[in-house]
């Protein structure tokens, strides 16, 4: 069996992915940056059953993300399917008056070079295997932008124009690249953006390999 890696798996939205995925048959690799997280996230999945490891790295950080991915594939096996859903920093959200260019450094290091990163690293191993799915987990921002979330917002979109331009070009190799955007917060008990929810989402997204772009629900306008 493949390999899903979550880049950015957390107790919440990552776990139930890791379950929802799991279930199906898939090794979890999961990656953020403290192996003391990963390690207990990975033992709690273990007791349900699931095949999970840790590999932990930070996004900003393209060589330790590289190894941390090669170490996954080493470990158990090809990545068939790559998720990136890191949070972002709060530092990252300021209003668009007070957002300078260096401001923009480390917003554009996680919303661009560390999925630029990750793909470049799964993307043989997709292509060997003859399939794959690269799922990005998007704010609202990354399609309506807000100036109070100066950061994100343009790294949201920065980061959305590569992976729209990666599903048009993938396809022909059997990969599909897929975009869920979840409007405001990821709220447990929540019928659209409940953990759960989300994961099963998806899921479809990943089966169904249909458009680029999905909503948890719809944008406020």
């Amino acid at each position: 069996m493949t390999t899903i890696a979550l880049i950015g798996a957390g107790p919440g939205l990552g776990a139930a992915v890791a379950r929802r995925f799991g279930r199906e048959g898939f090794d979890i690799a999961l990656l953020s940056r403290s192996q003391e997280h990963l390690d207990r996230l990975a033992a709690e999945l273990g007791k349900e059953g699931l095949s999970a490891r840790g590999f932990a790295a930070d996004v900003r950080d393209p060589q330790a993300l590289t190894a941390a991915l090669d170490d996954a594939t080493s470990t158990l096996g090809p990545i068939e399917v790559l998720q990136y859903s890191p949070v972002p920093h709060k530092d990252f959200m300021k209003p668009v008056l007070q957002t300078a260019p260096a401001d923009l450094q480390g917003p554009v290091e996680f919303s661009v070079f560390g999925p630029m990163t990750a793909v470049a690293q799964v993307l043989p191993g997709m292509r060997s295997l003859g399939r794959g799915t690269v799922l990005f987990v998007n704010g609202g921002s990354a399609v309506q932008p807000h100036p109070e979330r100066a950061g994100t917002s343009i790294a949201f979109a920065a980061e959305s124009a590569y992976a729209h331009m990666l599903h048009e070009t993938l396809t022909a190799d059997g990969i599909h690249v897929g975009q869920l955007i979840i409007p405001g917060a990821i709220r447990p008990g929540d019928p659209h953006t409940d953990p759960a929810v989300l994961a099963e989402a998806l899921w479809t997204l990943h089966q169904d390999r249909g458009d680029f772009r999905h909503f948890a629900s719809p944008m406020a306008t």
